[in-house]
């Protein structure tokens, strides 16, 4: 029969061990349902391995052995562990969430102790900005969705924008000449006035129209 090892906690070898217990939840949550017997049960995803230990320090290294616990008690640092009763957990880093020490009278360097170890997992990677506002996570770019189309995009708005400014260029010049029908010369030229304005009120709005998706698309149209 193989003899157990000793825990290790950090560098600390716990060499006086009288109980090791591990705890774990479960992370079910219970959810009531009217008119059923019993609670139906989701899990949410496990808590974190529990590990509590308690042991004894006695010889000449007991003040030593009790400093370095309360030190690393007091870090609160992420510190490896390794012991029998965690052979089947993927346990990594631990951290002392709570530790108590006892020492009795008339017992001369012995001190008794509890040490409570919880699993530290690691944390995800940090979000990271990609490209077309992250919807590429989405799979677009395995369904052949180029990106590259916005720039063609902008393009288009920006030759929009340079004809709705030749349109507007004729459109005063019409207007100039609309003017003239205010001369009393029978007003042969009032038509053209009513003409050149419709012309000037659509293309004013299709010069904002235009300007609105140069905006939009990134393009340097006015």
């Amino acid at each position: 029969m193989t003899a157990p090892s000793m825990p290790i906690v950090g560098d600390i070898t716990l060499t006086a061990v009288q109980e090791i217990d591990h705890v774990l939840d479960g992370g079910f949550v219970a959810a009531s349902v009217p008119g059923l017997d019993g609670d139906p049960l989701q899990r949410a995803g496990r808590g974190s391995h529990a590990i509590r230990i308690r042991g004894v320090l006695r010889g000449e290294t007991t003040g030593d052995d009790l400093a370095t616990l309360q030190a690393s008690a007091a870090a609160g640092e992420e510190l490896p562990f390794a012991a029998d009763i965690t052979t089947a957990l993927e346990l990594q880093q631990v951290v002392i969430s709570d530790f108590r020490a006892r020492a009795v009278a008339g017992l001369d360097s012995v001190v008794t102790y509890e040490l409570w170890l919880v699993e530290s997992p690691p944390l995800p990677p940090p979000a990271e900005v990609s490209g077309f506002g992250g919807l590429d996570d989405f799979g677009l770019g395995d369904l052949g969705f180029d990106t590259d189309i916005m720039g063609d995009l902008s393009d288009l708005a920006d030759q929009a924008a340079g004809a709705v400014d030749a349109v507007m260029d004729a459109a005063d010049q019409l207007q100039a000449l609309a003017a003239l029908g205010s001369i009393d010369v029978g007003g042969p030229l009032e038509p053209l006035g009513e003409a050149v304005g419709g012309v000037t009120e659509v293309a004013s709005t299709f010069a904002s129209i235009s300007a609105s998706l140069a905006g939009l698309l990134g393009g340097g149209g006015e």
